[in-house]
């Protein structure tokens, strides 16, 4: 139902300029690449297909089944009375798109906002892919373990303040990953907050730390133990002390810069790793105020170890499995196995202080829907510091409806990492890179990129699969392209998606760039919206549009969310044609259906069931009534005939005036595309 409301306001929009005089053009588009077409070939087909499939086979498949969806949408569509080019429509598989998509890749390569580099990322192990951030989708009721774990220090700093308690002195981390502590390289701290060296002492009786079954307390905590001397943020004392169930004495107090490069035991390895200084992302909101710091695991944790050197380790593989750097954890998922197996090693090494789980919002694949891991991999990123302040300097002159879409792009642009840009897929657009067998060094210039792109341009992105090496490098090359190897990743769909207004807008003759408009639902702020606004102001300055209009999703008539599992899912077909039990979904038409959707206000979540749609049924009756009846009278009149307004009785002067008030609020409401107001006044005047 949320493909009918979109394409519905943009047919509104559409027909009410057309009326104004206005030359209009909608190019109906498909993104046709990426992980969901591909995931829903390879699920089609047995197990003998699958063992001799070959990644251009795939492609082929997967280019057939997106063709036949478009098909079938497009015929939808054309059925609710959308107003468009269904002629010549874009797709992101046409080789003519693909040419474009790489013109502005290599126009973004040549001003060296592309780049190539190990740091961690969003990683999918049930699709074995990068993904980028409008890729995920959070989960409010995720439950994680998390742990309270002690790391103890072996050298401490120049200034003596804690030499009294060694050499039984720990420094206490808090974590929701354990299965990232075999990745650890350093502790950070943060050199403004007050830390303290407390002293464990009695157990305190309590119901939540008694070992039941929310929580579990570590060896550290377990009778029998000589209980080591423990450093925490010094506002956390007291819930530490409630949380672990014992008394905690603080003997020493100081700033967090003092514990800077003291050396601790890795709790894993037995390698010495030290203390550094973090960022203001070190708090006393939760944990212990010191940060369990993995550089391959972490956003933070990589940027502290870009600053202090620290090694980027991260033994996952692509399925989220241990990999043999982890040594004994090899072969364990890291999200289930692995995990347990870490926290029951440091149990079993006297480390752990306290298990628990925790209930958070986590990062989930939008596709698969299983939670993701941030994994350390080569990838190919698009550098957003070299053109932020560009692209919030346009957003101020788009037109942002409703207005407070104007905000949350602002914001996400404002925080926003590097765009990761390459996937580990088949079905996409290449990345035209070659790598040098030896060195591994990329090979990616002016010269190649365009010689792959004319190549792409005639013959589809498919080239890069059957044609060799030397075939695919241009002249220059060539005696050399038993050297290098071409490079297996694909594009990022958000790149396709956001370089269509180079594809179209920009290249298509009649139309305009930027556009007019672009409209989508309010998710798309993450999306769409984003990477296009991104890859044009990177190659061109400005942005690709110049109003954007946003809407909410449709929901069922109690505002819940559409299952197939709940059976609330309203088929905008099945309200055009009727269901199998007319009386229970009679045929509306797609007059009904268009307009509900020019009665709701779009800019907020709508609501849509039986009941709601038989008042539009009734509505749309009296208005085609008084409609025919209006025309009936009018069939023999002649403008000419016209009596003038002044002649007229002061009832018929009223009528008309009351009329041309009507029109004009109708047309101030198309004008700020408020849909919804012109029915309310249509529904009151008739």
């Amino acid at each position: 139902m949320g493909h009918a409301l979109n394409k519905v306001l943009k047919d509104i929009i559409n027909r009410y300029k057309l009326l104004q005089n206005h030359k209009v053009s909608f190019i109906p588009g498909w993104d046709c690449h990426g992980l969901p077409i591909e995931l829903k070939v390879l699920k089609s087909m047995d197990k003998a297909t699958l063992n001799a499939l070959t990644p251009i086979r795939l492609r082929q498949k997967a280019a057939k089944f997106a063709k036949v969806t478009v098909n079938a949408q497009m015929n939808s569509f054309k059925r609710i009375g959308i107003w468009a080019d269904w002629d010549s429509p874009y797709l992101t598989l046409s080789p003519e798109y693909e040419a474009a998509q790489l013109e502005v890749f290599g126009q973004m390569v040549m001003r060296g906002y592309i780049y190539r580099g190990r740091k961690p990322v969003h990683w999918s192990p049930s699709s074995r892919t990068a993904l980028a951030e409008a890729e995920l989708e959070y989960s409010e009721n995720h439950v994680s373990k998390s742990i309270y774990a002690a790391f103890k220090i072996t050298s401490p700093s120049s200034s003596g303040l804690l030499d009294e308690f060694l050499p039984n002195v720990c420094l206490a981390i808090w974590t929701t990953t354990p299965w990232t502590i075999p990745a650890n390289a350093a502790v950070a701290v943060n050199p403004e907050l007050s830390y303290a060296v407390v002293e464990l002492q009695s157990v305190l009786e309590s119901e939540s730390t008694s070992g039941g079954k929310q929580q579990k307390l570590g060896s550290i905590l377990s009778s029998g133990i000589e209980k080591p001397f423990i450093i925490v943020a010094s506002d956390l004392v007291s819930v530490l002390e409630s949380k672990w169930g014992v008394k905690l004495v603080i003997r020493k107090s100081f700033p967090g810069s003092v514990l800077e490069h003291c050396r601790y035991l890795h709790p894993v390895n037995g390698n010495e790793c030290s203390v550094v200084i973090g960022g203001d992302y070190i708090t006393t909101e939760s944990g212990t105020g010191l940060v369990h710091t993995a550089p391959g695991h972490g956003q933070e944790d990589y940027l502290t170890g870009l600053k202090y050197g620290l090694p980027i380790v991260s033994p996952v593989d692509d399925e989220g499995n241990f990999t043999a750097e982890a040594g004994q954890f090899s072969g364990l998922s890291v999200l289930g196995a692995g995990n347990a197996a870490v926290v029951k090693y440091l149990d079993e090494h006297v480390s752990l202080i306290l298990e628990e789980p925790y209930k958070h919002k986590y990062p989930y694949d939008w596709r698969s829907k299983e939670p993701t891991i941030f994994r350390a991999t080569e990838q190919w990123f698009a550098s957003v510091d070299g053109f932020r302040d560009a692209a919030l300097d346009a957003i101020k002159r788009v037109t942002w409806v409703p207005s407070q879409g104007e905000n949350r792009i602002v914001n996400m642009i404002s925080g926003r990492s590097d765009w990761c840009i390459s996937r580990q897929r088949t079905w996409g657009v290449p990345i035209p890179v070659f790598y040098h067998v030896d060195t591994q060094e990329p090979l990616i210039t002016e010269e190649t990129i365009e010689h792959i792109k004319a190549i792409v341009s005639e013959k589809g992105s498919d080239a890069w699969w059957y044609m060799k090496t030397e075939e695919l490098l241009p002249d220059k090359y060539r005696d050399k392209a038993s050297e290098y190897r071409k490079g297996t990743d694909t594009m990022d769909v958000w790149f396709d998606s956001g370089s269509s207004w180079a594809a179209v807008s920009a290249k298509r003759d009649g139309l305009n760039f930027p556009a007019d408009v672009y409209l989508e639902g309010s998710d798309q702020h993450r999306g769409w919206f984003q990477s296009s606004l991104l890859t044009s102001i990177a190659t061109t300055g400005k942005a690709p549009y110049s109003s954007v209009i946003t809407h909410g999703f449709v929901l069922d008539k109690d505002g819940l969310k559409m299952s197939k599992s709940v059976g609330n899912v309203v088929d905008p077909e099945k309200v055009i044609l009727g269901g199998k039990d007319s009386k229970k979904e009679p045929p509306y038409g797609a007059d009904v259906l268009r307009l509900w959707v020019s009665s709701v206000d779009y800019t907020g979540d709508v609501l849509i069931g039986s009941e709601i749609l038989r008042q539009m049924s009734d509505m749309y009756r009296k208005l085609r009534g008084t409609m025919r009846f209006l025309l009936a009278n009018l069939h023999d009149w002649n403008p000419e005939n016209s009596v003038p307004y002044s002649d007229l009785p002061k009832i018929d002067q009223y009528a008309l005036f009351q009329l041309e008030n009507v029109v004009a609020s109708m047309k101030d409401s198309y004008d700020n595309y408020q849909f919804y107001k012109i029915y309310q006044v249509c529904n009151i005047f008739v």
